[in-house]
């Protein structure tokens, strides 16, 4: 997956990559044809030892600086400017935010923690603002439901603050989480189950959740990056950086167009 020019020129400073040395030695690769060798990995999800040799630089060398940038938390600190980068331009939307929760299967080998009624694997949950610009991404064992994830999402933010309103679809109907973001200054909206003896809320208020196709459209988005929807890394946090970078790359789409 090549990047074009105009990303790669906003992406590069975020990298924070080292200085080059002047001691003898064998010479730092290409960050970017690195980083493209990682994308493909992304992309295509195929495993290290497919990768094309004639296109992109050695496998272990494309691993090792995957793990050198896992290692050195590089991939949230540039989410975190990106949204600073977002911010700066006015190209957010933070009336409201919309949350939602995705499943990736796990390949043999993975490491899991639970194996709910899908089959073995991981969540993946996302916040995005009014027009579907990612602005959170936590990942967790696949048994919890979303209702509980809800804070550590809100925690793993990119660097927003708070949003007033936080939409989400029936899953979200709790009163313990109502009165949760409430305390934070957080207007839960999600429609009332139909087992509810009181409702908790109105037709104006529930509007806005026909909008919430904006965060099923960001997933899709996620989820057409192979290595995001099936799970192949044996450590979690290897995973959670590939779903990382994908929400990078979106965040570059944003900014550049």
């Amino acid at each position: 997956m090549r990047l074009k020019d105009e990303r790669w020129a906003l992406l590069a400073p975020l990298l924070n990559l080292p200085e080059k040395k002047t001691k003898r030695g064998r010479p730092r690769r290409d960050d970017r044809a690195l980083l493209e060798g990682i994308l493909w990995v992304l992309r295509t999800g195929t495993q290290w030892d497919k990768l094309p040799r004639e296109a992109f630089p050695p496998k272990s060398t494309c691993f090792a600086r995957f793990k050198e940038w896992n290692d050195r938390n590089v991939f949230p600190e540039v989410l975190g400017q990106l949204y600073d980068l977002l911010e700066d331009r006015e190209l957010l939307d933070l009336r409201e935010a919309n949350t939602l929760g995705t499943f990736s299967a796990a390949n043999k080998g993975a490491r899991t923690s639970a194996q709910p009624k899908k089959g073995k694997g991981t969540k993946i949950m996302l916040m995005v603002d009014a027009r579907g610009t990612p602005l959170a991404v936590h990942r967790c064992s696949a048994s919890p439901a979303e209702v509980k994830l809800v804070h550590d999402t809100l925690e793993a933010s990119f660097g927003f603050n708070s949003p007033q309103r936080l939409i989400g679809d029936k899953a979200y109907d709790s009163d313990g989480l109502d009165a949760e973001l409430s305390e934070l200054g957080i207007q839960m909206i999600a429609p009332n189950r139909k087992n509810r003896k009181h409702k908790t809320q109105d037709g104006r208020s529930l509007r806005r959740s026909k909008r919430r196709w904006h965060v099923e459209r960001t997933i899709a988005w996620l989820q057409s990056f192979r290595r995001v929807r099936t799970r192949d890394e044996h450590k979690a946090q290897h995973f959670l950086s590939f779903v990382q970078l994908a929400c990078i790359l979106i965040l570059l789409r944003r900014i550049s167009g």
